[in-house]
């Protein structure tokens, strides 16, 4: 209670932020929490739905993305718990009506139904990453149980599509449908974008999988003690993750080094690029795939943020990851902020908040995607995922908050060990910079903001 005392005391302060160069506008505490007051809504079957910023549908993978920055403050405000569990519960109702869509209505029906291998693995990792910092075995329901068995089943069966798979997309995509069938990776329709894959064994997207397959292990076994389930996961996990090092890797020639692929078809054919969608190759550390510092990761970084990656782009107000999805020349927020929370070098972290808080909006909201040589050129006024992804950059870097982690021994590739997100700003700084956002939280939780989500 001493904490939130004092908190409310710095409510009405900017964080303190080291922008570089002659920038200096400021970050507001109470932008950082838009998205959870803004794009969540109660429902009557005591579920949350959450909408992607200024598009009316909940994706699964955005809805779980937009909550986790969020659990660590249910610590000094319980009153979240049920905003949070309400997600769990309703992301896990929508995969047992249909595993194979990767966005819904308010009623659950499909608003889309682009089959993308990530998908149901976000809400492994946000019922996980609740369950590991709060403790609240309120989560293991019917439902989700249900769901993690759906989950296991369906990455099974799309180690096998051709023999196994009813999924399929009713309108004609651009992908190539020459794959090798024996590699053990999952087959998927789509990118994190929602554009159609190149090659139908996206690389990052079977990573995540990986990362689900470890935590449903885990969730399994400590919520419902079913063993069964935990040694599908545990094989699954296993063949998924030899095929990836198998196939999802490639010797670069111009480097002389090794790098993952952003696609393959498992016949030695690539699609070499990175996207700004997460997963992708740039953020494994983030997600817990490999440390910062593992060589073949740090030649797949050196690719992907470089001119030999054909969608990273560089202009006058901003450089970073763009995608197929808008328009050539577009960088997108969320890659920066995948960029700047993988990143070791404080400087560049420094230079990355500097962009983003340049190029937002008025409201301190960040766009899906600008141009690079013109940032009041934008796609999407305010994209939910990016802003909570942002405030999980602002917490780390500025005001000492621990990471967020999504494997419980460390990372996937063994004998790496996880890499910490720099502090940008001392000791002082960082408890100003907390007490801030705590106060703040607290003021739009309880002078009238939580209103807000009714409208």
């Amino acid at each position: 209670m001493l904490r939130i005392t004092l908190a409310m005391l710095l409510i009405a302060q900017s964080l303190i932020v080291p922008l570089t160069g002659q920038r200096t506008r400021a970050i507001e505490a109470e932008s950082l929490f838009h998205t959870l007051f803004r794009d969540f809504f109660p429902e009557d079957d005591d579920t949350t739905y959450v909408q992607t910023g200024d598009i009316p549908a909940m994706w699964l993978r955005d809805s779980a993305a937009q909550t986790i920055p969020y659990v660590r403050f249910q610590t000094d405000y319980p009153v979240l718990q049920r905003r949070f569990t309400g997600v769990i519960e309703r992301d896990a109702r929508a995969i047992n009506l249909d595993p194979f869509a990767n966005a819904f209505n308010a009623d659950y029906t499909p608003w889309e139904r682009k089959w993308e291998v990530d998908s149901i693995a976000w809400p492994v990792m946000l019922a996980f990453v609740y369950f590991q910092q709060t403790g609240d075995r309120s989560i293991f329901t019917q439902e989700f149980h249900v769901a993690l068995s759906r989950i296991v089943y369906t990455y099974g069966c799309e180690q096998h599509h051709s023999r196994c798979s009813t999924y399929i997309y009713p309108y004609r995509t651009y992908s190539d449908d020459r794959y090798n069938e024996s590699t053990g990776l999952i087959w998927g329709a789509f990118r994190p974008s929602d554009d159609p894959v190149q090659y139908r064994f996206n690389i990052p997207q079977n990573m995540i999988a990986v990362v689900a397959l470890r935590e449903i292990r885990q969730l399994a076994l400590n919520g419902y003690g079913d063993s069964e389930l935990a040694t599908k996961a545990l094989t699954l996990e296993q063949s998924l993750f030899m095929a990836i090092q198998q196939y999802g890797m490639l010797f670069d020639e111009k480097t002389r080094t090794w790098m993952y692929a952003y696609e393959t078809d498992g016949y030695g054919r690539y699609n070499l690029m990175d996207d700004a969608n997460i997963p992708n190759l740039t953020t494994l550390p983030y997600l817990d795939w490999s440390s910062a510092n593992y060589p073949v990761y740090r030649a797949t970084r050196a690719f992907a943020l470089s001119r030999r990656n054909p969608w990273y782009f560089r202009g006058r107000y901003a450089e970073g990851l763009g995608s197929p999805h808008t328009p050539y020349g577009n960088v997108w927020p969320l890659g920066m902020i995948g960029e700047a929370l993988t990143e070791t070098n404080p400087a560049s972290i420094d230079e990355l908040i500097t962009s983003l808080a340049e190029t937002d909006s008025e409201a301190g909201l960040l766009h899906e995607s600008f141009y690079a040589d013109g940032y009041w050129r934008f796609t999407r006024q305010e994209f939910g995922w990016a802003n909570a992804l942002y405030g999980e950059l602002i917490f780390r870097t500025l005001a000492g908050f621990q990471t967020t982690p999504f494997i419980r021994e460390g990372v996937i590739i063994p004998y790496e060990r996880r890499t910490p997100t720099p502090a940008l700003v001392p000791l002082e700084d960082q408890l100003f910079n907390s007490a801030t956002l705590v106060g703040t939280l607290g003021r739009l939780l309880y002078e009238g903001r939580e209103a807000a989500i009714n409208q």
